[in-house]
């Protein structure tokens, strides 16, 4: 299963496509795609610039990123690491 993740454009948060297409910020509402639906999320996202930049899909495994690049998901789906500067806790 695959999720598809991008940087939010108005914001710079990380953002995830939900089931039916939409933006959201947490990654337990992330939709699970596989196989050519994953394809065709992930297009559908890279086709409104105006909200997610730079769309690509992540392997999940029981709803946690796995694979390679695990450790960078899990560190993005927790939000910034500058601390509180940004304003968001």
């Amino acid at each position: 299963m695959k999720i598809v993740t991008a940087n939010r454009l108005s914001d710079g948060r990380v953002i995830y496509v939900d089931p039916s297409g939409d933006a959201v910020e947490a990654l337990d509402q992330a939709g699970r795609f596989d196989g050519e639906n994953a394809d065709a999320a992930l297009s559908r996202a890279a086709r409104e610039p105006a909200i997610f930049v730079n769309p690509y899909l992540v392997e999940v495994d029981d709803g946690r990123p796995s694979g390679r690049d695990r450790f960078k998901e899990l560190i993005r789906s927790q939000g910034p690491t500058v601390g509180h500067s940004l304003g968001r806790p």
